[in-house]
């Protein structure tokens, strides 16, 4: 099985996550996904589940902070008819409906001090109790939490229970912001303009190489969901276009670092451009491990232009 697409991310920096994923995916081990809102949290959570041996079973999502600790309970635990004013029947809970398969717990950091309780019962037991129940009833669900918050915090100020926390970080997966992973921009546009271009039955439009400079330069508040989300516009108001800069929205040119603010500033007495270039490479090849083609992306180059490159400064890559 292999589910984790290289559409995802091939910076060095997230293929050391991919590569704990997949021996996590293995297992049934607990995992604890951080990240800033919208850096693809539930994308690696379901690439997980998939690769699992429970593939075949329900992946199940909630959010956290988008109910109340009432209705949070009652949703993950369910109800018997009668616990409450409007519980009119009995309600079976996510967990029930996700008996044999995978529960994501998206913003888990929003999750109420009193249901943190039950929920640690159902990590250490498999028992889960119902709103108004008095006898507990068994599962067999695989956990993975998510969180945009630093935890540590939330426990120093008695917002989340440290036991809790423990069970949940068998296995922390953190994923970096898109501004730290600018390697994987193009790709990720790519992919997500091929797939906003099958759902609306439109040629995909394409960022020309000066639109990309902007794109990597641009600080991306908003994750990959911000570019998941440009990439569909532009795919409906542009289709089958070359997007230039002047294309993007107005924040993309107030966002971004000028051509003067990016500039190398000589210094008085000169450089020695033979060194400074073989020390780019050298450096290149140290972040990517070694990897030409990643490296010659950092460089702003192509392979065979580094390649070049490299023969001419005799520098050794094994």
């Amino acid at each position: 099985m292999n589910n984790f697409s290289a559409n995802i991310g091939q910076s060095p920096a997230f293929e050391s996550i991919i590569r704990n994923a997949k021996m996590v995916a293995a297992t049934d081990v607990t995992v604890l996904i951080k990240g800033e809102t919208g850096t693809g949290k539930e994308m690696l959570a379901m690439a997980i589940q998939k690769d699992s041996t429970r593939a075949d079973k329900p992946f199940v999502t909630l959010n956290c902070a988008a109910l109340s600790e009432g209705l949070v309970e009652s949703e993950l635990f369910g109800h018997k008819k009668g616990a409450f004013t409007g519980a009119i029947a009995n309600k079976p809970g996510l967990f029930q409906a996700t008996d044999g398969g995978t529960l994501f717990l998206d913003e888990i950091n929003s999750l109420p001090v009193s249901i943190q309780t039950k929920l640690l019962r159902v990590l250490e037991s498999g028992e889960c109790l119902a709103v108004g129940e008095t006898k507990p009833y068994k599962v067999d669900v695989r956990i993975i939490a998510a969180t945009n918050t630093d935890l540590n915090q939330q426990i120093a100020a008695g917002d989340f229970r440290q036991d809790l926390y423990f069970r949940l970080n068998i296995v922390p997966l953190e994923i970096p912001a898109l501004n730290q992973r600018t390697e994987d921009i193009e790709t990720l546009a790519k992919h997500f303009l091929s797939q906003c271009a099958s759902k609306y039955t439109v040629k995909a439009p394409k960022f020309s190489k000066r639109t990309f400079k902007v794109l990597h330069n641009y600080p991306w508040p908003g994750n990959i969901r911000e570019l998941r989300n440009l990439c569909e516009r532009l795919s409906i108001l542009l289709p089958g276009k070359i997007i230039e800069p002047e294309n993007l929205p107005p924040e993309f040119s107030n966002g971004t670092k000028t051509q003067h603010d990016t500039a190398f500033v000589l210094p008085e007495l000169g450089i020695e451009l033979d060194s400074l270039e073989a020390n780019m490479i050298h450096q290149a090849l140290s972040r990517t491990q070694g990897n030409r083609s990643k490296s010659a992306r950092l460089l702003g180059i192509s392979r065979d232009t580094l390649l070049y490159r490299i023969q001419k400064h005799g520098i050794a890559t094994h």
